[in-house]
């Protein structure tokens, strides 16, 4: 089953892509794709329905995030080996988390903004997870019981705030449209096995990432149990799992996105973003 939200920024509703690519209404079913929505027995209910029953979106609707009301982002870094060599990073012994903000959320087809005074934006593709049941000290075993589903999430960083500006990670990973999540959320029962998935990024039509979850250091149950060490897990919050080798950090010389370019980017089965990039502006006073 997929999931999404549709209508413009701040005004989405639920949706559900059919077996055709129709996006059908839930908004009479449910009031999000969020929250209690995503837990296991509203999931259930949610799959017995028949889609064309369900009104379709109107043609030509802005593609959301397809999580609402998320309420935390908790990223993995550094856990491809070859990404960490290409950072110059050493290979972590524990998962490193850091956490991106919800006002950096935005949808899988939206502009993304280059920061004032940012001068190394770059790109990441990442397997997202989104909870879907209340994860507190559980077991790797049990783990994978608390997922509602995976997306694509882009990972965008500014490396100069982020390595450069005293060493906390969250400054460069901050920024508004720097966590593009979506098209779908596909339930776990779809996607089967997590770490079996293929994965790439294009910027301006060159591949730069290529990379499969299946090389991930540490493993969607791993991370979930090791996490809820340290937090409560709540349903629609997401991780973000850490991104496979070929960033701009990565390239001899390194290379970072400037305004006007365009980035695509797929994990299997979980569909396909793309995002131009824009100059932030000041907000008006």
């Amino acid at each position: 089953m997929k999931l999404l939200r549709f209508g413009p920024a701040g005004h989405e509703k639920p949706g559900l892509l059919d077996a055709n690519g129709v996006i059908r209404d839930l908004s009479s079913v449910i009031d999000d794709v969020a929250g209690g929505a995503l837990l296991p027995g509203s999931l259930a209910r949610l799959r017995d329905i028949k889609p064309e029953t369900l009104p379709t979106a109107p043609a030509g609707s802005r593609i959301g995030p397809c999580v609402g009301h998320v309420g935390k982002i908790i990223c993995v870094g550094l856990n491809y080996s070859d990404h960490a060599k290409e950072s110059n990073m050493a290979i972590p012994t524990e998962p490193i988390l850091f956490m991106k903000p919800t006002s950096s959320i935005c949808g899988p087809y939206d502009e993304v903004e280059i920061p004032i005074g940012g001068e190394k934006t770059d790109w990441e593709v990442e397997l997202g997870v989104v909870i879907g049941k209340t994860a507190k000290y559980v077991s790797k075993e049990r783990a994978r019981e608390h997922v509602a589903g995976y997306c694509v999430v882009n990972d965008v960083s500014e490396r100069a705030f982020q390595l450069e500006r005293g060493g906390q990670w969250d400054k460069g990973k901050g920024h508004d449209t720097f966590a593009p999540i979506g098209p779908w959320l596909v339930t776990a029962d779809e996607v089967g096995d997590p770490q079996n998935l293929d994965m790439w990024l294009e910027v301006d039509g060159h591949r730069f990432q290529n990379g499969s979850t299946r090389t991930m250091i540490f493993d969607v149950a791993m991370l979930i149990s090791y996490i809820s060490q340290f937090m409560t897990l709540q349903p629609g919050d997401i991780i973000a799992t850490g991104t496979p080798p070929g960033v701009g950090l990565g390239q001899n010389p390194p290379l970072y996105l400037k305004s006007g370019q365009t980035m695509r980017l797929s994990i299997a089965g979980l569909g396909e973003q793309q995002q131009t990039t824009v100059p932030s502006k000041l907000p008006l006073q």
